[in-house]
């Protein structure tokens, strides 16, 4: 029977991958798993999947070309997820692995996000709970209605079209930059960036993470922003100045910021921005919803499916590179 090995520590495979799926994967392959509760090393996953046939990979499998190398039996490495950036596509390729990626469904789930750290920040929700927590008695200080506010969303992908539905029907004034996407109906108006940066109450970075896009957020851009606007980022931390963003929040000139991502490893908040007294920060858990991280699992579970059945699967990143899939092809 094809063995497959999947990378998630324990608490990240019940989080990340869940028993439906792992349950389906077991009834077409001889599943294993990692024993221990942290990350392996490179070293270490090439010694425990060395006689798999198929990776499952999660989001912080070390990305290392060497490891391709340890293992001449493997003719696949899926990630169950879009973000493959923990992966050296290119090395794989030169050994004829095949690379695959899920699409999943988690627009609902980061815009949801998006509108919770945007009433957040408004409200001073996060702070008054760490006060309370800690025993004191907070100031009841004046807040923010996102109704009549202006929204500014960088980027109009799926993610953002979500979110513009959810702000108009909180009655915002919604303004989108994209100089690739211009359709979007009666409700939004569709402006250049320093338009919106100047006119929004709350700018959202959807932007898609690039070379283009490297620090989009800078201080040019911070300092465009209308004076005591909100800044939130559920999208990549590739996209902003991080020290320019700080200086924006030290000044006075942003009333908070709101992170999902950042620039530390495994896009998490970088520590020392969350610290900050004018930022509320999450775990990059804007998509981890059952309803948003099951559909990828599943859809893993089908790539592997067709793979052991000699098939490119859909989520194919290199399919012409992919020389040992004829492994498991009939005769």
């Amino acid at each position: 029977m094809p063995r497959v090995f999947l990378t998630h520590p324990p608490e990240a495979l019940e989080s990340y991958f869940g028993a439906k799926a792992l349950a389906a994967l077991n009834t077409i392959a001889e599943v294993a798993l990692n024993p221990h509760d942290r990350e392996l090393s490179v070293g270490e996953l090439a010694e425990h999947a060395r006689n798999s046939d198929i990776i499952i990979s999660y989001r912080q499998t070390p990305r290392a070309s060497e490891l391709f190398d340890m293992l001449p039996r493997l003719v696949a490495f899926s990630r169950c997820a879009v973000d493959i950036r923990n992966i050296d596509v290119a090395a794989a390729s030169t050994r004829g692995i095949l690379v695959t990626q899920a699409s999943g469904d988690f627009v609902n789930a980061v815009s949801e996000w998006t509108i919770g750290a945007m009433i957040d920040l408004s409200r001073n929700m996060a702070v008054s709970t760490v006060a309370y927590h800690a025993g004191h008695v907070p100031a009841a200080t004046m807040g923010r209605e996102l109704r009549g506010s202006t929204l500014g969303v960088i980027g109009y992908g799926r993610i953002s079209r979500a979110l513009c539905k959810l702000a108009a029907a909180f009655g915002m004034r919604i303004l989108v930059a994209d100089p690739y996407a211009q359709e979007g109906g009666a409700a939004i108006e569709h402006v250049d960036l320093r338009q919106l940066l100047a006119e929004s109450d709350y700018v959202v970075c959807l932007a898609i993470a690039n070379e283009e896009t490297e620090n989009l957020m800078n201080d040019a851009c911070f300092k465009a922003m209308k004076p005591g606007a909100f800044f939130i980022n559920p999208s990549r931390g590739d996209l902003v100045d991080e020290s320019a963003l700080t200086r924006a929040l030290d000044d006075g000139r942003l009333a908070g910021f709101a992170m999902d991502v950042g620039r530390a490893p495994d896009q998490m908040p970088s520590p020392a921005l969350a610290r900050h007294p004018r930022v509320i920060a999450t775990p990059h858990i804007g998509g981890l919803t059952p309803a948003a991280i099951e559909p990828k699992a599943l859809e893993t579970v089908a790539q592997v499916a067709d793979i052991l059945q000699g098939h490119l699967p859909a989520g194919a990143v290199n399919p012409a590179q992919a020389t040992r899939l004829a492994r498991f092809r009939q005769p």
